[in-house]
């Protein structure tokens, strides 16, 4: 059963949003928008949801995603750091800052991977 967290672009005061709905064939989400103070409570439901879940591995398709704070990037490795063992998150295309923040920080966390494609 799919849940879906909305919160629209453009919000009172013109705050960005994330919008987040899952996947179509797999397990995951789509996430448009920005992981910031105004948006965290959203991003940490969609990370909590990818650790209780299980397969091998969560999909979070970041194209959309245009800004990742530190806090939001420290939520995701704390997320992959959660998994149980045999376990990861794939983030496709995720933003560069967000990439270059998880090789600065945790470049040895092998629960996270790392899709261009």
């Amino acid at each position: 059963m799919a849940v879906e967290y909305d919160t629209p672009f453009g919000i009172a005061g013109g705050a960005p949003g994330l919008t987040v709905s899952p996947l179509a064939g797999r397990r995951g989400v789509r996430a448009a928008g920005e992981v910031g103070l105004q948006t965290h409570a959203i991003w940490e439901r969609v990370l909590d949801r990818a650790v209780r879940e299980g397969g091998t591995a969560y999909c979070l398709e970041l194209s959309g995603v245009t800004f990742v704070d530190v806090a939001g990037a420290g939520a995701l490795a704390a997320a992959a750091q959660r998994l149980p063992a045999g376990r990861r998150l794939v983030l496709h295309r995720p933003p560069l800052a967000l990439r270059r923040v998880l090789d600065m920080f945790w470049p040895d966390l092998a629960t996270i991977e790392v899709s261009m494609s």
